[in-house]
């Protein structure tokens, strides 16, 4: 039986190659340092957990083998039940792997953040202390990539290039929805969200030609959500920008506006001049004009709000404009708008009729605050508004 498990092991792993021969195992041979070090936590990971997976496998197979009615050389010892030494060895087996996982995760989990700025360039070399990193400014669109680069003053579409050996410093964000920036060669992914900015450091070690994608589903585009990443020489690079800056047009707010509209399968684009600014105010959600940006808003939740004036900043802070046409002409006709329902109140939504059962303010019942939260918790004396009640209210008796 032994040498038909070998022969049986043997085309199974012929199997798995000449399916495997066709794929391109981009992710456990990477070009970049950072991508690098996680193929190899992959295969360390791996390696530690099989020591566990292997043996059960083989002798759960050994044990039926071995211990089948048929064979009647085998022990039998129906009365068994105990034995300290196999107990010791189920237990302590699967405590050592998992303890060495732990430490390695915890280890990888700090050294591999994508926040924490480079150390080395690769294995053997550590980044040299004049070295500049370079800035590339990242938004994810519907259904493209944009990149800025601040050092050159340009911006392409579904393309960026960057020097063989230069640390990369990459700012995250995205113009609508989640996404997730990932070039498999160059390290793992990093979440797109809009209005905040994520980072990512890393390097490329060899020239070439590199894809891009997005790594979380955003919509009908996401598919064609790919983009090309070029990792060249010094000179190739500088002539790389010297042909975006050649070829390329402006890249203002207006411009800006009719490229974030969603689109797919969107070709390679160029900008020789970017208008000042513009990442900013992706970035804070205030490239509409009138709109107010996310550090402003900021700013003011900070010392403490705006007071009674904060009312002329409803319209500044309107993002999802999408229903906004539909809206004016609801709330001109006197139709609730779109998604208006019938609350508690008993009357529908955008309406200036009072709430039911909920009696109007006046002079002598002054507005109540969040400070006085706590005496309104206290006093339970007084009874739920109708609207509330799971009974409907009780009817008063009739006067005799």
């Amino acid at each position: 039986m032994i040498p038909q498990f070998k022969i049986v092991g043997r085309l199974l792993a012929l199997l798995t190659l000449v399916m495997l021969s066709g794929c391109n195992l981009v992710v456990m041979s990477p070009s970049g340092d950072i991508a690098q070090q996680q193929a190899e936590l992959i295969v360390v990971s791996t390696v530690l957990m099989l020591l566990i997976i292997v043996p059960v496998i083989f002798l759960t197979l050994f044990f039926a083998w071995r211990y089948r009615s048929s064979n009647t050389d085998a022990p039998y010892d129906p009365e068994w039940h105990h034995s300290t030494r196999l107990e010791v060895i189920i237990w302590s087996a699967p405590l050592a792997i998992i303890v060495a996982l732990g430490a390695i995760t915890w280890i990888s989990t700090h050294k591999l953040d994508p926040y924490r700025p480079l150390e080395r360039i690769d294995a053997e070399r550590p980044v040299p202390a004049d070295t500049k990193p370079l800035t590339v400014e990242v938004v994810a669109l519907d259904w493209k990539w944009l990149f800025f680069y601040p050092d050159y003053g340009i911006a392409t579409v579904n393309e960026m290039a960057a020097p063989v050996d230069v640390p990369i410093n990459f700012k995250i964000t995205a113009s609508s929805v989640m996404n997730s920036f990932y070039v498999p060669a160059l390290a793992g992914m990093i979440y797109a969200m809009p209005g905040m900015e994520t980072k990512l450091h890393a390097v490329i070690n060899k020239p070439g030609e590199y894809e891009g994608i997005s790594a979380n589903y955003s919509g009908d585009g996401f598919s064609h959500m790919r983009f090309k990443f070029h990792g060249t020489d010094q000179d190739g690079f500088d002539q790389w920008i010297a042909r975006v800056k050649q070829n390329g047009t402006a890249l203002n707010r207006d411009a800006y506006l009719k490229l974030e509209k969603p689109s797919a399968k969107e070709p390679v684009r160029y900008y020789a001049n970017v208008e000042d600014g513009l990442y900013r105010t992706i970035l804070n959600m205030c490239t509409r004009p009138g709109q107010m940006c996310m550090d402003e808003m900021m700013h003011i939740d900070m010392s403490g709000g705006a007071g009674v004036e904060s009312h002329e900043n409803r319209a500044r802070l309107e993002h999802d404009n999408r229903h906004a046409g539909e809206a004016n002409e609801n709330e001109e006709s006197g139709r609730p708008g779109p998604g208006a329902t019938f609350p508690a109140t008993g009357n529908p939504a955008k309406t200036d009729q009072p709430a039911q059962g909920v009696n109007d303010r006046t002079e002598s019942q002054p507005q109540t605050t969040d400070h006085d939260m706590k005496d309104m918790n206290r006093d339970q004396s007084g009874a739920a508004p109708p609207q509330l009640n799971n009974n409907p209210p009780a009817q008063p008796a009739p006067q005799p």
